[in-house]
């Protein structure tokens, strides 16, 4: 029976029946999905939303307040895509769906408020940097140390503002202005020439690692060009189903970078390389950028597996006089996504005294998933806990993570948990040994961060 007066999908787009049909309800994903893995539900895992999409293409189903949250607890991890025996493209399943839900599910206002505070702040730098001036002087003055440890945060904000509080880096000066010129000359010979995009919110959270970035690729013959017009990717908001948003910034990122004759596009974020590499299917119907983002993302790669491919050429000095145990922690849209896994464990072993060690559920997301973590707080934080516990549980003295989701999220469990455990991106570690930094410098630095 058709349900036609109930919230439906519209024509712009709705899940592919094609790709609908392509599950066989085997069940493979359950056992990688995280959302099923803490809400237990059939209909919180990716062959229950498949099931949900489809009813609700038949007409079978409402897009109705009692459907629409079994879409948003979905991390897009993409753990499903590399389970699924029969190959079912889940990612584009739930990338129509999210942008369905934006146009034809009615929020409720706190939801909307919620929404358009993110979306109209995050992917954009200067903003971003406004709202968080104040809240340096919070950090400063000891405000925050004192209102997490009496527990009023917890009391008095809703819980995804607590949730946004409890992510938030320890804040300096840097954090508030891009210093990187707009062209670095490699040292020694130039290998390459390649185009680097900071992030929006890396390069105000995570300023160092665009800093260690440069350096590293600078040492490694490499001229680096940092356009001063670029802003966000749209990847935030393309996880997001942001639809409009996300064609604006991606049409934005692709024209700053346009005739700067590179070799390539670097990326030190995984969240943000993967919407890079899916410009071409972002922008398909585009008839004026259509070619242009094809040929874009095809100059788009993660640095390390960037630097992976043309090789190191800087001498790499020991971290530590001692063996240097790091649990290197695959970024889902690293791994899922770009399908990068050996790239980044090649590099880190290059560095001299160094013993890689893998975590049990090394596939498991964090609970970060661009926003997700602030949007749905109790799922985000239950597997922030888990990764952690997985994570030191190897006995590592460094996590190496490859993200600034997934840096925010580890670095506030460590803190929650009381791990005292180096967290660093590994662009900072082979900057380190390029350098001849030792790691025991690093705990008095940037590197070291309090959420407390």
């Amino acid at each position: 029976m058709q349900v036609s007066d109930k919230p439906s999908f519209d024509n712009k787009n709705p899940p592919n029946p094609q790709i609908i049909d392509a599950c066989v309800h085997c069940g493979f994903c359950l056992s990688t999905c995280p959302s099923y893995r803490v809400l237990g539900k059939e209909t919180d895992s990716p062959r229950g939303r498949i099931y949900l999409m489809d009813g609700i293409n038949q007409g079978e189903i409402p897009l109705s307040p009692a459907i629409a949250p079994h879409f948003d607890s979905c991390l897009g991890c993409l753990a499903c895509v590399t389970t699924c025996p029969s190959g079912v493209q889940y990612d584009q399943l739930i990338e129509s769906t999210r942008a369905q839900m934006e146009r034809n599910h009615p929020r409720s206002l706190p939801e909307k408020v919620l929404r358009q505070f993110i979306f109209s702040t995050f992917p954009y730098p200067n903003r971003l940097r406004v709202l968080l001036a104040p809240l340096l002087l919070y950090q400063k003055l000891g405000l925050r140390k004192l209102l997490r440890a009496t527990g009023w945060l917890e009391k008095l904000l809703p819980k995804q503002i607590d949730a946004m509080e409890s992510l938030l880096p320890e804040l300096t000066p840097q954090s508030f202005r891009d210093t990187l010129p707009e062209v670095i000359s490699a040292k020694g010979t130039q290998r390459y020439r390649v185009g680097m995009l900071l992030g929006c919110v890396q390069r105000v959270f995570l300023p160092e690692v665009n800093n260690a970035t440069v350096r590293v690729l600078t040492a490694n013959g490499c001229e680096v060009v940092i356009p001063k017009l670029q802003g966000c990717c749209g990847a935030l908001s393309h996880h997001q189903g942001q639809e409009a948003q996300t064609l604006e910034l991606a049409r934005q990122t692709i024209d700053v970078f346009a005739d700067l004759n590179l070799d390539a596009i670097v990326i030190n974020a995984s969240g943000c390389g993967h919407t890079l590499k899916e410009y071409g299917h972002i922008l398909k119907d585009d008839p004026e950028y259509a070619e242009k983002a094809k040929e874009f993302s095809l100059k788009v790669k993660d640095v390390q597996e960037f630097l992976d491919h043309v090789g190191l050429t800087a001498k790499l000095f020991p971290l530590q006089d001692q063996l240097l145990a790091i649990a290197y922690q695959d970024a889902c849209h690293m791994l899922h996504g770009q399908k990068i896994s050996l790239e980044p464990r090649r590099l880190l072993r290059q560095i001299p005294n160094v013993h890689l060690r893998e975590s049990v559920d090394a596939a498991l997301c964090c609970g970060s998933a661009g926003v997700y973590n602030i949007l749905q707080p109790e799922v985000g934080h239950e597997l922030g806990e888990m990764k952690v516990e997985n994570l030191t549980d190897t006995g590592a003295q460094v996590i190496a993570s490859a993200n600034v989701g997934c840096i925010t999220q580890i670095r506030k469990h460590l803190n929650l948990q009381n791990k005292n455990v180096l967290l660093m991106h590994p662009m900072e570690l082979l900057d380190y040994s390029i350098r001849g930094k030792k790691l025991d410098q690093a705990l008095g630095d940037e590197y070291v961060q309090n959420l407390d």
